[in-house]
């Protein structure tokens, strides 16, 4: 159980709401809208730190001396490009389609300030995607209208337990925070 400094979640996401509470760290979510830009020659690892940095210093002006700001940003890569979230069905279908039967990685940049001092590091897990039916894909994204999720999916959803023959690497950083490399910096942070 995490008995440390006060916690700020710089995010919306239910699914990294979820993963903190899983862990025992009581935290309390603020957000500021931030735009998700980066330099163009930056390397892909470094763009979603990048964009998490961008979330924690936002919060951070917000946050009173001690508090432990904790942002993160998620991507999905396929062929050295990134897939983000879908605009619509139709888009959503288009980017379930690519990544049928292809492995791709999701890189989960997470970024944690306290008082100055910020930990910040990337997590890297590969996904691999058996062959998927149009009919499983348009049940999916009908049912599950993943339209707020990068690649446009989440593992903890019917696509992942159908979908996926195989991941390499931490199954809570494909849902967005991988949770014991933050509660590991956590602690350090203290």
């Amino acid at each position: 159980m995490y008995n440390g400094a006060p916690v700020v979640l710089a995010s919306q996401s239910p699914r990294r709401k979820q993963l903190l509470e899983q862990a025992g760290i009581p935290f309390e979510v603020r957000v500021i809208e931030t735009a998700e830009t980066w330099p163009p020659e930056l390397d892909i690892p470094a763009i979603p730190v990048h964009i998490a940095r961008q979330k924690a210093a936002a919060v951070m002006a917000q946050c009173a001396p001690g508090e432990i700001v904790i942002a993160a940003d998620t991507v999905v890569v396929l062929d050295k490009t990134i897939i983000g979230k879908p605009k619509d069905r139709e888009d959503a279908i288009r980017i379930l389609t690519a990544l049928s039967g292809r492995e791709h990685q999701v890189i989960t940049g997470v970024v944690m300030r306290r008082n100055g001092e910020e930990s910040s590091f990337s997590d890297v897990t590969a996904v691999h995607f058996k062959p998927l039916t149009a009919e499983q894909i348009s049940y999916y994204v009908d049912h599950y209208r993943p339209f707020d999720k990068a690649g446009a999916y989440a593992i903890q959803e019917w696509i992942g337990a159908v979908g996926i023959d195989s991941i390499n690497g931490c199954f809570y950083n494909v849902m967005g925070l991988p949770i014991s490399k933050v509660v590991t910096r956590l602690e350090a942070l203290q």
